[in-house]
Formats: C-alpha cells, sequence, structure tokens
C-alpha cells in the first residue's frame, strides 16, 4: 500500500467541568487508540452512529484540535512535530469539505471573496489578473460560471453553496481531501450531483478522500475501504463491497441491517440493537459493545479485543466474529 496518510495510536480526551470553580468532573474519551492508514488516492469511509468520534478524528487528521497523545504522518511527516509555518504549508495540501454549506461562507462575502481569501491567508503571490483567471477555473472545474463569483451566498443555491465550498478547498491543488458529510444537508437529487462531481474531481487531481457519512447505500457506492467506529473505537475495517454483504463485527451487522432497500418487493426485517449504551466518560474494560452484542460473553467484559486481521484487507475487534452461516 502506497500510504497518504499514517494515524497511530491516536486519542482525544476532552475534559468535563462544572460549577463556578469548573471543577473538572470526568473525562470524555472522544477517539480512543486509533490506529488506520490511508492509502493515496483511496476514497475511505467512516461511519458509525452520531457521538462515535468521526468528526473529531478528521479534525485530528488535520490538526484543527491537538491529541491526548499518538501521532498522525502525512507523506512520511508527523504532523504534530510541526512549527506554525511548515504547518501552514503543509495545510494547502489537507483540505475539509465541511457538511454544511450554509455556515461554512460567511455571508457577508462574494463567492469571489471567499475564494481568494485562501490565497491571502496562505499569502500566495498572486496578480489580481491570475487570481481572477484562477477563480474563473476553479468555478469552472466544479461545474459553475464565473458570473456566480459576484453572487452572495443567499444567492446561491445549497447545491451551488456547495460545490463553492469544495472549489475553495481545491485552490491550493490539495492532495487529501475530508468530506465531512458533504451531502447531508442537501435535497436527494443535489446530493447525486454532488457525488457524482468528487468522483470526477477525484479522478482528473489524483485526490484521496476521507468520506464521513451516516448512510451506509452511499458509503458502498462511493468508498473503496470502510472504517467503523464505536464509542471512539474502530470496531471494524473492510471493504465497502462488504459493509452490506458480509460485515463480521456485530455492530456493523446492526447497521447493515438499518439499510433498506428502495425495492417494494425485498423486505428487511430490522433488529433493534438493545441494551444500554456505554458511558464515554467511563468506557468499559473490555468491548465497547458489549452491553449491547447479542454475542458477548464473559471474556468480552473483561479484555478490550484488538483489531485483528482476519481476511485480507480485513480487520475487525471483536473475541467473537460472525461466521458465513451467521450473515
Amino acid at each position: 500500500m502506497n500510504r497518504l496518510i499514517q494515524v497511530r495510536d491516536i486519542s482525544k480526551h476532552f475534559p468535563v467541568t462544572a460549577g463556578l470553580l469548573l471543577r473538572t468532573i470526568g473525562t470524555i474519551k472522544a477517539v480512543n487508540n486509533v490506529s488506520l492508514d490511508i492509502a493515496r488516492g483511496e476514497i475511505l469511509g467512516v461511519v458509525g452512529e452520531s457521538g462515535c468520534g468521526k468528526s473529531t478524528l478528521a479534525r485530528l487528521i488535520l490538526r484543527l484540535i491537538d491529541p491526548t497523545s499518538g501521532h498522525i504522518f502525512f507523506k512520511g511527516k508527523d504532523i504534530f512535530q510541526l512549527d506554525k509555518l511548515k504547518l501552514r504549508q503543509l495545510r494547502s495540501k489537507m483540505q475539509m469539505v465541511f457538511q454544511d454549506p450554509y455556515s461554512a461562507l460567511d455571508p457577508r462575502y462574494t463567492t469571489f471573496r471567499s475564494l481568494s481569501e485562501v490565497f491571502k491567508i496562505q499569502k500566495v503571490s498572486i496578480s489580481s489578473l491570475q487570481l481572477k483567471n484562477r477563480i474563473a477555473e476553479l468555478l469552472e472545474t466544479v461545474g459553475l460560471r464565473f458570473e456566480h463569483s459576484g453572487l452572495y451566498p443567499h444567492q446561491l443555491s445549497g447545491g451551488q453553496k456547495q460545490r463553492v465550498v469544495i472549489a475553495r478547498a481545491l485552490s491550493l491543488t490539495p492532495e487529501f481531501l475530508i468530506l465531512d458529510e458533504p451531502t447531508a444537508a442537501l435535497d436527494v437529487s443535489v446530493q447525486a450531483q454532488v457525488i457524482l462531481l468528487l468522483q470526477q474531481l477525484r479522478q482528473k487531481f489524483n485526490l484521496t478522500y476521507l468520506f464521513i457519512s451516516h448512510d451506509l447505500a452511499l458509503v458502498d457506492y462511493f468508498c473503496d475501504r470502510v472504517v467503523v467506529m464505536y464509542l471512539g473505537n474502530i470496531v471494524e475495517i473492510l471493504p465497502a463491497i462488504k459493509v452490506s454483504k458480509a460485515p463480521r463485527h456485530p455492530y456493523t451487522r446492526a447497521l447493515s441491517d438499518s439499510v433498506f432497500v428502495a425495492d417494494p418487493h425485498v423486505r428487511k426485517d430490522a433488529v433493534a440493537i438493545e441494551g444500554e449504551v456505554s458511558s464515554p466518560f467511563n468506557l468499559p474494560p473490555g468491548c465497547v459493545f458489549e452491553k449491547r452484542c447479542p454475542c458477548a460473553q464473559t471474556k468480552c467484559h473483561e479484555k478490550h479485543p484488538s483489531l485483528t486481521e482476519i481476511a485480507p484487507g480485513e480487520y475487525v475487534a471483536c473475541y467473537f466474529p460472525l461466521s458465513d452461516e451467521k450473515l
């Protein structure tokens, strides 16, 4: 594997305070000892319930927040060892497209100013004519016209706003994009257009994506591999095509069963996940999914299972992974 990103034992714990003296009453383990690799040119999906640590992991990879422990390497360089100048230079190669295009754009700025701010912040030496031509090129790349550069966010549709956000992310020719649910705030028809655009951009610029989503059907279609997270831990890594067909972890199986096929002749019985969700303040010593797992045994309560390769490219953190007969 030609690794672009290497995440090694990364953790992020947020202290929780209360009272007038802001006394620390606990710690939320948002991301807990996560390790993974992202190959150059691939689309790696990250799925899981709200609060599982997906967005926190994304912000750690971009060093928008600092970790409690661990290391993240971009092209072999530990990003947490870089000074401010080198980090700013690195940011031009790593960008993020946020979920909500409405809040991602300053309502006081025209599209032209929103795009030109990138070059100002990164202190890129560029003439007015070159800047105009570059913004026209960016808008054309994402399917907009130069006439859109004079419009404010409230004058653009949701899909057009997201295209502007994508254009801004592409301004400095990055190699790696984090897509944090980029279609969640859009209509279904517009979602398809944005996904098609992202596929075209990946092929044209040889981009690498980290794609965060709740939509398993979309992840199955769009991604190459999938990371499944639960309470800040990775419970499974598998090829995207197997998310709906052959998951090995009981939690992934439950997520897969919750996806219904758009066919009236195909019925799917969703089985509710029973049991109490473990508190992120006080994670159990064993498997984080143990309280809700139908396959749990005594061993699961006593010791946390490590992420183990059970087939080429397939990893699962479970003492009793599902077999073919159980799928």
